[in-house]
C-alpha cells in the first residue's frame, strides 16, 4: 500500500499499472494521478482474508485536487496475491 501511494505521489503510472489487477486497470489511470498532490498516508490496519492470496488493507490518504482544495480518501483496499506479487483489485470507500 505504501508504494502504491508514493506511486501516486510522484506521478509513476507505470509502477501502478504494474501493480494493479488487469481486470480492473482504469483505462484513464495517467489523468487521475496527474490532478492531485499527495500530502498524507495513514494505515488504519491490514488483514487476511480466509484466503491466503487475498488481503485488505483500510487507509486514509489526503490531497489537495487541481483546484488547491483539501480532500481525503477513506478506503478499504483489496489486493490479490498471484506468482508471488501482490495486486490492487478494488476498493470500498468508507
Amino acid at each position: 500500500m505504501r508504494s502504491r501511494y508514493s506511486a501516486y505521489a510522484l506521478r509513476k503510472a507505470d509502477y501502478l499499472v504494474k501493480t494493479w489487477h488487469p481486470k480492473t486497470l482504469p483505462s484513464k489511470l495517467a489523468e487521475e494521478i496527474s490532478e492531485a498532490k499527495w500530502i498524507e498516508l495513514v494505515i488504519h490496519k491490514s488483514w487476511d482474508s480466509q484466503s491466503p492470496n487475498e488481503a485488505f488493507v483500510e487507509f486514509t490518504a489526503r490531497y489537495r485536487n487541481s483546484q488547491g482544495k483539501a480532500e481525503k480518501m477513506h478506503e478499504i483496499s483489496r489486493f490479490i496475491k498471484h506468482d508471488s506479487h501482490w495486486f490492487y483489485v478494488d476498493g470500498k470507500f468508507i
